[in-house]
């Protein structure tokens, strides 16, 4: 007899106060049940329900045994459950922020394939560099660059956020290059106005981790217009490959210090804990571990 159809048995012959009552629910007779409860009492060798012709009662042991019943077939509802949304066709909308450089240069770029994959997905991107709060502002997933304060969601690694160290042949030409570090205390520089970089860039380089207090004439907190200042020529600036790799490759940028590596930023996927979580937000976390991990 199956173990677990048996432990659902007793749960609800306890629950429900007697056999008679435990097989109408079940739409079984009570002599079945009784076999069910039998069954495990045999099996853990020991009693569980103590029954005569009028009234039944639990045992002690078999209260405690009633408490881990619960819990077991409850994890074996939410494991079934489980299999049958992975089987389930995603749909509806999903609501995706991500920082505005990744989001932009990174993310939007392969959101047509997971589209075309999962044609009854609808994407709702927005992009921040501020910190949103998934749950308050009703996000179902968000990208997240640096390190995880303990929010409670749950967090998918990604690959590290790279960054370079770039200017426009113009500035070059202009004002030189830095051969170190420290030379860029000299240059103007274009700060990011979110976290470290505003004014304080740090490199790993043949003599180890260098941190410069850089000066930063123009300031914004946005990568794209940090992007169109120095392709106009007014400064050097760092910030994710993402954003600067096409101007790299035209020439339209230079990369700087190529011997001194900025240090990556950590980069995950959130999304809510729940113990059932939806066809749509596994399709898309899944996506975003495939593409970006």
């Amino acid at each position: 007899m199956d173990r677990i159809a048996s432990m659902a048995v007793f749960a609800k012959a306890v629950e429900a106060g007697s056999f008679s009552a435990a097989a109408d629910a079940l739409s079984m007779s009570s002599q079945m049940v009784g076999k069910h409860v039998r069954t495990l009492e045999d099996h853990l060798g020991v009693k569980l329900i103590n029954r005569t012709t009028r009234r039944q009662s639990v045992t002690e042991l078999g209260r405690a045994f009633h408490d881990r019943v619960r819990t077991i077939l409850a994890e074996v509802e939410a494991a079934e459950a489980l299999a049958a949304e992975s089987r389930a066709v995603p749909r509806g909308r999903i609501r995706v922020n991500a920082p505005v450089t990744f989001g932009a240069h990174e993310l939007a770029r392969v959101l047509p394939g997971y589209l075309e994959a999962n044609p009854e997905v609808d994407v709702e991107l927005t992009l921040a560099d501020r910190t949103v709060d998934l749950v308050d502002e009703g996000y179902d997933a968000v990208f997240r660059v640096g390190s995880l304060s303990d929010s409670g969601l749950i967090a998918r690694a990604l690959r590290p956020l790279e960054m370079l160290l770039c200017a426009a042949p113009a500035y070059v030409e202009a004002h030189g290059a830095p051969a170190t570090p420290d030379e860029l205390r000299a240059h103007e520089c274009l700060g990011f106005a979110y976290g470290t970089t505003r004014n304080r860039w740090s490199f790993s380089g043949p003599g180890g981790p260098v941190t410069v207090d850089v000066p930063c004439r123009h300031v914004a907190n946005n990568g794209q217009a940090l992007l169109t200042l120095a392709l106009a020529g007014m400064g050097i600036f760092l910030q994710p490959v993402a954003l600067v790799r096409d101007d790299l490759a035209s020439g339209r940028l230079v990369h700087l210090l190529p011997d001194f590596v900025p240090p990556t930023h950590p980069m995950h996927v959130l999304y809510a804990p729940d113990r059932r979580i939806t066809p749509k937000l596994r399709s898309f976390v899944d996506f975003a571990v495939a593409q970006f991990g």
